[in-house]
């Protein structure tokens, strides 16, 4: 995608978001000129420590998940027999809702960031694996016995064949897996913590009645995820060119 196009559709936002509050008229929705001039009044004084910390807490979850479930995936894939033992336990775990589990995760880790990463992490950590494994399982057979007749071992699978085709798969993974993150983080941070963007928005300026603010955290929220989501499309480029070769 052009960031022109990208340039234009933020455009057109701000001059619908500007409409509606003209129209609305009212304090609960303020102008996002003013909005960007609190965000901008308040990046060097909290909101930018506040940034830094929920960046730092969705960075090391999504990293975590992808170095702990890229080689269990593998191992799956390649290995029906070991697939079929761990299979029921992913099938049962998988679906079940781990924001449910955030009271159990405070109690054993506590309420500073281990307990924020945790969450996240196994959230995207059962994404991940099942991405990993069913794109390494499906790998074509005739593609396989064709590198090992080559005299190719399984170090040398991994890195030419299982790697090389399942990378795409993790990091469209991780790309589906953003928002999900960011609207975890904001949840645990929404109490039981006193720092984050969640933090923020809900207990520092939507209990103080400062809609500017809030608003201006809920911006930053939104920054933290194109961000994330604009790097793993530059990891994509630079670690999958073939994906782009014309």
């Amino acid at each position: 995608m052009r960031k022109l196009d990208i340039l234009i559709a933020a455009l057109a936002l701000l001059v619908l978001w500007e409409i509606i509050a003209l129209m609305l008229n009212r304090d609960i929705l303020p102008a996002p000129t003013t909005v960007l001039v609190a965000f901008a009044t308040q990046v060097p004084r909290s909101l930018g420590w506040h940034f830094v910390v929920s960046g730092w807490r969705v960075v090391a979850s999504i990293a975590l998940s992808v170095i702990l479930a890229t080689p269990a995936g593998l191992v799956l894939g390649q290995y029906p027999k070991v697939n079929r033992f761990f299979a029921p336990v992913i099938y049962l775990a998988y679906p079940i809702p781990k924001i449910v589990l955030l009271p159990i995760v405070i109690l054993f880790l506590g309420i500073g960031d281990a307990s924020k990463i945790a969450i996240i992490f196994l959230i995207l950590f059962f994404q991940v694996l099942v991405v990993v494994r069913d794109q390494a399982a499906a790998i074509r057979p005739e593609l396989m016995y064709s590198v090992r007749s080559l005299g190719a071992g399984r170090r040398a699978l991994l890195r030419y064949v299982y790697l090389p085709a399942t990378l795409p798969a993790v990091l469209t993974s991780i790309r589906l897996s953003i928002g999900t993150a960011v609207a975890v983080l904001f949840f645990t941070e929404s109490f039981a913590t006193n720092a984050g963007l969640g933090y923020y928005v809900i207990v520092d300026t939507f209990q103080r009645i400062a809609y500017p603010e809030m608003y201006a955290g809920v911006v930053a929220m939104s920054v933290l995820g194109l961000i994330l989501y604009f790097v793993v499309d530059y990891l994509e480029r630079t670690l999958c060119p073939y994906l782009f070769a014309k």
